[in-house]
C-alpha cells in the first residue's frame, strides 16, 4: 500500500497486515498458555480496540468471554486529557480474571482514568493487553501492559482499528503520519 490521505493528513505504510496477523497469534498463544485451565473475560476498549479484540479473541482456545467499554480521549492526532466513559460495563467482575484489551497505550491516562473502577470490583486478577505500546510518550507509569504485540515509537498511526477524526480505522495494516 502506498501514501494514502485521510481529511488533511498524509500516510505512509508502516507494520503490514500480515505482520498484525502473525503477531496477534502469537499474542494469543501466550494468553492461551498463562490462562490454561482458567475461564477469562476480555474487556475490550471501544472504539479502537474492537478490530485487535476481534482478531486476538479468535485466537483463543481458553474458556473466554468478550465484553466492551466505551472509554475515549483523543480528539484529532491528540489527546483532550480527559477520559470519558460513554458506555459503562455491566458485567459481574468479582473473582474474575480479566484482560483488558486496548488499541494503544499512549500516555497511559485513559487505563490509569479506568483501572481504578476495574479493582474496585475484586476481580480475581487483571492483565493488560494492547495492540500498541508508546513507551516514550507513557505519562503514567502504573500502567503496564501484559502483552504487546508492538511497541513503537511515539508517532500517530492509523488503520487497524486506529483511526483520525473517525476514519482510516478500516485499513487493515498500520500506517503512520507522514
Amino acid at each position: 500500500m502506498e501514501r494514502i490521505k485521510i481529511l488533511d493528513k498524509s500516510f505512509v505504510p508502516f507494520i503490514s497486515k500480515e505482520e498484525i496477523s502473525s503477531r496477534i497469534a502469537e499474542v494469543g498463544a501466550m494468553i492461551n498458555k498463562d490462562y490454561e485451565g482458567k475461564q477469562v473475560l476480555l474487556i475490550a476498549i471501544l472504539n479502537g480496540s474492537f478490530v485487535f479484540a476481534a482478531d486476538l479473541f479468535r485466537t483463543l482456545t481458553i474458556d473466554a468471554a468478550i465484553s466492551f467499554v466505551k472509554l475515549a480521549s483523543y480528539k484529532g492526532t491528540t489527546s483532550t486529557g480527559n477520559v470519558i466513559t460513554a458506555i459503562g460495563m455491566e458485567e459481574r467482575l468479582n473473582d474474575r480474571h480479566i484482560i483488558i484489551v486496548e488499541d494503544i497505550i499512549d500516555t497511559g491516562k485513559t487505563l490509569s482514568a479506568f483501572m481504578p473502577e476495574i479493582y474496585q470490583r475484586d476481580p480475581a486478577s487483571v492483565k493488560i493487553a494492547t495492540f500498541l505500546s508508546k513507551p516514550d510518550a507513557l505519562q503514567y507509569k502504573d500502567i503496564k501492559a501484559d502483552y504487546v504485540a508492538f511497541e513503537i515509537e511515539n508517532k500517530f498511526v492509523v488503520g487497524y482499528g486506529l483511526d483520525y477524526d473517525g476514519y482510516g480505522r478500516n485499513i487493515p495494516s498500520l500506517m503512520v503520519l507522514e
